[in-house]
């Protein structure tokens, strides 16, 4: 019998982003839980976060409505494999959108 559990209020919430700006260093990332743990840790998904394009739409969307100017630094992409690379396709044309919805927030690849 499989059971469920309840999550607690601090693992629905969205955890506090401390660093600025956001670096998502793909370095480690050598398979798509790695890439999905990363944007969850940096931009502080909760913990039902669904590692998916879906559920990172889900959670990015309006993240930065009230913020002012947020930096997010791409680093080390092209240490990814070519599946992984072709796996973030969509996780840039989500960025486009996030973009051109909050202009506040930049992307930038610095490698």
């Amino acid at each position: 019998m499989i059971y469920h559990r309840e999550l607690t209020e601090e693992e629905k919430a969205f955890k506090e982003i401390t660093e600025y700006p956001i670096v998502l260093d793909f370095s480690l990332c050598n398979n798509k839980y790695r890439i999905h743990n990363l944007l969850k840790d940096k931009f502080g998904f909760p913990d039902y976060y669904g590692e998916n394009w879906d559920a990172f739409w889900d959670c990015i969307d309006g993240l930065f409505y009230d913020e002012g100017e947020v930096i997010v630094e791409i680093h080390n992409f092209s240490s990814l494999s070519d599946r992984e690379k072709n796996y973030c396709k969509p996780m840039f044309e989500i960025f486009e959108d996030v973009h051109k919805d909050t202009p506040n927030v930049i992307f930038k690849f610095i490698s």
